[in-house]
């Protein structure tokens, strides 16, 4: 467990592990959900023509599922690669807006402190970590809280990555299986609880119906379409919003 506190450590290491093993423990059951994507991603990757290097790599140093999972499928479609890189690019346009929710929390630390953390940042670890920033308590080091909670979900998702590799060409058809399903409800848990406002339901609402119309869209633009409709009819919605309050505020 990495200490940015020289000497300090010593004194602080009970309240330290604790953190960090609450956000272990916490992550625990998303964990799941990962396993059958991690065990599918493996399968894919090499029946794609990506090596086994190649595929362990983009695990170690993108880590990022979605996109991993969707650069392997245009791999294997021949898509050009400014398409990959441009589709990939938007799907993580997100962890901007994990970054910037989580900011207020961590713009204290130092900046070792923000690059590690912003390099583990994933769905899962934002969905807990968002919500024990969130904890009125005493706690000074809540951000071991979300390194405990990253490093769960990182060595968990290299372990199932590896283990596709390995096994993924053993199972006849696993694409066919519907295994992907356990992230997608995984994803669906924890977008649920922030649906609060009728900009984020907007959202949430655009997005889906646009991608329900461009499906079919060649090299899964279809995603950049509805990502980026999503975003812009939440933003306008909450703009107006805003202007409506403003103007009530004024009498007007």
């Amino acid at each position: 467990m990495p200490c940015l506190y020289g000497s300090k450590c010593n004194r602080i290491s009970p309240m330290v592990r604790n953190e960090f093993f609450r956000g272990v423990r916490d992550t625990f059951p998303l964990l799941l959900g990962a396993f059958p994507f991690g065990l599918l991603y493996g399968t894919l990757a090499v029946s794609s023509g990506l090596s086994i290097k190649a595929a362990l790599a983009m695990s170690a140093f993108v880590f990022a599922g979605s996109s991993q999972f969707i650069a392997v499928g245009l791999v294997a479609a021949g898509a050009p690669v400014s398409i990959i890189i441009l589709t990939t690019f938007v799907v993580n346009l997100r962890h901007m807006l994990y970054s910037a929710a989580l900011l207020p929390d961590l713009k204290k630390l130092h900046q070792r402190w923000r690059f590690i953390l912003a390099f583990f940042l994933t769905d899962e670890t934002f969905a807990v970590s968002a919500l024990r920033y969130r904890k009125n308590d005493s706690s000074s080091y809540k951000h071991f809280y979300q390194l405990g909670s990253s490093l769960a979900m990182y060595f968990n998702w290299q372990f199932w990555c590896a283990a596709g590799l390995v096994v993924g060409s053993r199972i006849p058809d696993a694409q066919a299986w519907g295994l992907d399903v356990a992230m997608i409800v995984t994803f669906i848990g924890m977008t649920i609880p922030y649906i609060k406002n009728s900009p984020m339901v907007m959202a949430v609402l655009t997005s889906g119906a646009v991608s329900l119309m461009t499906w079919q869209f060649p090299y899964k633009l279809g995603l950049i379409v509805a990502a980026i409709s999503g975003i812009l009819a939440g933003i306008l919605l909450e703009r107006i919003e805003s202007a409506k309050k403003s103007l009530e505020k004024r009498g007007v």
